[in-house]
């Protein structure tokens, strides 16, 4: 009768060992579910998730986001190409967000955010900045004070073959403001001649929002697009039913 009992209780543990990895939890603690749609609770979710999600989640495929690591990106602009190497950007776990939209219905969501933001790296350039001869290596650090970014994205919900419901992206854009201030530190812009160097770089700096709209945006698509990327991978590993507690709409 013991052995009876032993037995039938092994096998119990089992089956409910199976059903738990069956039906495992796939977010991360640090997601905590809305109960509904509202801004101030999906502010606070998406504000306290941003810390840990930025450090990113290997088990699930996603990648950190800060720092992040530009290894090569070419700027070709009139009169000037820029390449930058081995870049470093950080900052972005402290962004601040400002405003959160979810409308399930009309599969439509909205973030918008402010940040503090640091690029560091190797650069090369040559050509012509404004009205300056550039011929230049060295290195690089930029950074953007009160960066602030809205992106709005057109949602989809996507149901695998086992049922599980999932959000999906089926398009983007966003708008964004330098912000406070950008602020350039680029070493060696003539070489060979660091008094004309420094010139240059104080007059980049006194002008900074003119020279960061002439070279600014092809970086900050990088960072965007890296961002979407990794938000895709997240949202695709992770079901709809653990991102927020209201019913999926509807699909017609």
């Amino acid at each position: 009768m013991i052995l009876h009992i032993t037995y039938f209780s092994f096998i119990l543990c089992i089956l409910c060992s199976l059903c738990g990895v069956t039906h495992s939890k796939v977010a991360p603690d640090f997601i905590r579910p809305c109960n509904a749609t509202t801004r101030d609770c999906l502010v606070k979710s998406t504000q306290d998730a941003i810390p840990e999600f930025v450090k990113g989640l290997p088990h699930l495929g996603v990648p950190p986001l800060d720092p992040f690591t530009i290894d090569k990106l070419s700027i070709p602009l009139s009169g000037l190409k820029v390449t930058f190497y081995q870049g470093k950007v950080s900052g972005f776990k402290n962004c601040v967000v400002d405003n959160v939209v979810s409308e399930l219905e009309k599969r439509h969501f909205v973030l918008e955010f402010h940040c503090n933001l640091t690029i560091k790296g190797d650069y090369d350039a040559v050509g012509k900045i404004l009205l300056f001869p550039i011929n230049g290596e060295g290195n690089a650090k930029i950074k953007l004070t009160n960066l602030k970014m809205k992106i709005d994205i057109n949602t989809k919900y996507v149901k695998d073959k086992n049922g599980v419901n999932y959000f999906g992206f089926r398009n983007y854009k966003y708008t964004f403001d330098y912000g406070d201030k950008v602020t350039f530190d680029l070493q060696n812009l003539f070489k060979e001649n660091k008094e004309l160097s420094d010139t240059v770089l104080a007059f980049l700096n006194e002008n900074w929002r003119t020279v960061s709209e002439e070279f600014g945006k092809p970086i900050v698509d990088y960072a965007v697009e890296l961002a979407m990327t990794t938000m895709k991978k997240f949202f695709g590993a992770v079901p709809y039913e653990e991102l927020i507690n209201v019913p999926l709409p509807v699909i017609t």
